[in-house]
């Protein structure tokens, strides 16, 4: 290996992979304390590393450094490389994977510490890390895929960790096979980049893209669409798979029957991010295909605005946050859609920060209250559990975009770049995010005053053992709380606006869509953004949204249960979540049965058993004894047989003349 970059980068990913391996075979030996601190002491001497990557390539502007060190396979001219590719991109994105990924091992000492599968859990999440890092810093299609179905593998590991729970089996079996319908988009993408570029390797297909922009393939008769558009709509496929776009949506929720840990590592920073950093990646070739970046608004905008409703109607603390992130990865999708793919890894940054502190507090009052989700069964816990409540109070804050939290800086300038696009769809995907201004707090400001105001209403054999977090489980929590509220402030300037942006040129946008540029004249600074927050029409509704959310919990609860029955029909549409699941269920599900079933009964049972092995049997039976019936033994029958066959070969001959 020539250069140590890669050799840095290289171990970087394989701690994880080490402690995977350690605490999967070699669990039960070794013992649960000895495990864990492999486990988290490898995760943190990898994020020790990526914090030196960072400097290296971000802070001190090293070249982007690309290097094969293992030559898969080679076929012909092709060869298929195990390559990394250490950018500015790549270095942000594993710095901040492993930082949320060292959160949640911390964290997990104490959440999973009564559970026998102590060890197998530690196994996965490093398993799962090591995958994202693949992910990352592949720099090329193959590698990049094998990351791709790393993360969907192990996220199906764990969601179904508690594999005796029918909910858990039925929810993992859900996110892979949703998984894998994105994943055929991905795999066919692959296929047509390797098919007109000739090669997988980022670089040299991203050389190639203007020459590539004429080439048409004909899908159907008489109809013909572009090489680079076809390949962006499948990757998009795939993105939407991943990051969970409407419709393949239907997994995320489902994930949380998963220990909470997982959850805040898959919503964070990792597997449902993994979409939008591939297409980031891809911003070379979503440029040239004005139709694909379309097409991510509209998804992107339809998927933040619709899905936000969904977690007001839910109950299950866990879920309104699964709902919120389909939301915010909505708002990333609208970012890339517009091509502010720097304003989308802001978002997705701070989003890793304060979404993972949100669902790591929620596990904090999960354990508190003997593993209850339902926040009609909380209440008041503010007095019982105050670190846990200012925690939550600091991710609420930062999510619903209030300045000056982090949220606040990525969000607003999502909408004030959508609003400048001038991409078709960009108008219905500004107001999509807008609205989504005044649902964001409203669902979340709802579950915090659900868990932490109000009256109690836990069980009375809990409430005189409510009490605080213990501190392995509290100080990632803490740990999390500071970036979610300085993050925003600190870096809006040096990812967004500087002349020296800490991405640099990973990502490539053309002149006409550059609406960051546009932005970056009216921007003055970090603190004067958010002391003219005021003056903008997002603070407001955000403002709004809180002041709904405590009307209707707090201040005055019976106007929530007069507003359902008001207006009972739009609020059956949300508790059915729009029919996707009962399509699913009903269509997909119970129509694939029906037709598998369809096809055993006719294919298997009637031709295949009934025509083919016991016809077949049948036929040799009845042909036998018809045979048998022949052979009479009595010279004239032969004689008779024999007349017969010499007037009938005659006949024929005759006839041939």
């Amino acid at each position: 290996m020539k250069n140590p970059i890669i050799f840095i980068a290289l171990l970087t990913s394989l701690l994880p992979l080490i402690g995977a391996v350690t605490a999967g075979l070699l669990g039960k030996q070794l013992g649960r304390t000895l495990t864990h601190r492999i486990a988290v002491g490898l995760v943190g001497v990898s994020f020790i590393l990526s914090c030196y990557l960072f400097k290296v390539m971000v802070i001190d502007g090293h070249p982007a450094v690309d290097e094969s060190f293992y030559t898969w396979a080679t076929a012909g001219m092709l060869r298929f490389d195990v390559a990394f590719l250490v950018d500015r991109l790549s270095a942000i994105m594993i710095m901040i994977v492993l930082f949320v990924s060292l959160m949640v091992h911390i964290y997990t000492i104490g959440y999973m510490a009564d559970d026998p599968g102590y060890t197998r859990f530690f196994s996965y999440v490093s398993l799962f890390t090591f995958s994202m890092l693949i992910l990352v810093l592949a720099d090329n299609f193959l590698l990049l895929f094998f990351g791709w179905e790393g993360v969907g593998l192990v996220s199906y590991l764990l969601i179904g960790f508690w594999f005796k729970r029918e909910a858990a089996v039925f929810g993992s079996l859900k996110a892979f096979i949703a998984n894998r319908i994105g994943d055929i988009g991905f795999l066919l993408a692959t296929a047509a980049v390797l098919m007109y570029f000739g090669t997988l390797s980022y670089h040299d297909v991203f050389n190639q893209v203007t020459s590539a922009t004429s080439k048409t393939l004909a899908l159907f008769p008489h109809y013909e669409v572009s090489v680079i558009t076809l390949i962006c709509l499948l990757l998009f496929i795939g993105a939407m798979g991943k990051s969970a776009q409407v419709p393949l949506h239907v997994w995320l929720p489902e994930s949380m029957e998963g220990p909470t840990p997982i959850s805040a590592l898959i919503h964070a920073a990792t597997m449902v991010t993994a979409g939008i950093y591939m297409i980031a990646r891809m911003s070379p070739l979503f440029e040239y295909s004005p139709a694909a970046l379309s097409t991510v608004l509209i998804i992107g905008g339809t998927t933040a605005f619709f899905m936000g409703l969904l977690a007001i109607t839910q109950y299950d603390i866990k879920r309104v946050i699964a709902y919120s992130t389909i939301s915010q990865l909505g708002y990333m999708a609208v970012a890339l859609g517009a091509s502010a793919y720097d304003a989308a890894i802001f978002h997705l940054i701070t989003h890793a920060f304060f979404k993972a502190l949100l669902f790591l507090a929620a596990g904090s009052v999960i354990i508190a209250l003997h593993h209850e989700q339902d926040m009609r069964k909380m209440g008041g816990l503010a007095k019982y559990m105050p670190v846990t409540y200012l925690t939550f109070v600091v991710g609420a804050l930062a999510l619903s975009a209030i300045p000056p939290f982090s949220g606040f800086y990525s969000k607003d300038i999502i909408i004030e770049a959508v609003k400048l696009s001038q991409v078709p769809g960009a108008g219905y995907a500004y107001y999509c995010v807008l609205a989504g201004a005044f649902i964001t707090p409203l669902y979340t400001f709802r579950a915090l005053f659900m868990t932490f105001h109000t009256r109690e209403r836990t069980d009375p054999k809990l409430r005189g053992h409510v009490m605080e977090s213990p501190w392995v489980v509290l100080i990632p929590l803490i740990g999390l709380a500071i970036p979610s509220v300085v993050a925003g402030e600190f870096f809006v300037n040096a990812m967004i606006f500087s002349q020296h942006k800490l991405l640099g040129n990973t990502t490539f946008v053309l002149p006409d869509h550059n609406v960051l540029g546009e932005l970056a004249e009216h921007f003055h600074g970090a603190k004067l953004m958010a002391l003219e927050a005021g003056t903008t029409l997002t603070f407001w509704l955000a403002m709004a949204g809180i002041l709904t959310a405590w009307l209707f919990t707090a201040g005055f609860p019976r106007w929530s249960e007069a507003v359902k029955k008001r207006f009972s029909w739009i609020y059956a549409i949300l508790v059915r979540k729009y029919g996707f699941d009962d399509f699913n269920q009903i269509v997909l599900v119970h129509g694939t049965q029906e037709t598998g079933h369809l096809f055993y009964d006719v294919s298997d049972v009637k031709l295949i058993d009934g025509v083919c092995v016991n016809g077949s049997g049948w036929f040799i039976r009845w042909f036998a004894q018809t045979a048998r019936r022949l052979q009479t033994g009595y010279i004239y029958h032969y004689a008779l047989a024999m007349v017969l066959g010499i007037i009938v070969f005659l006949a024929w001959y005759m006839w041939g003349l």
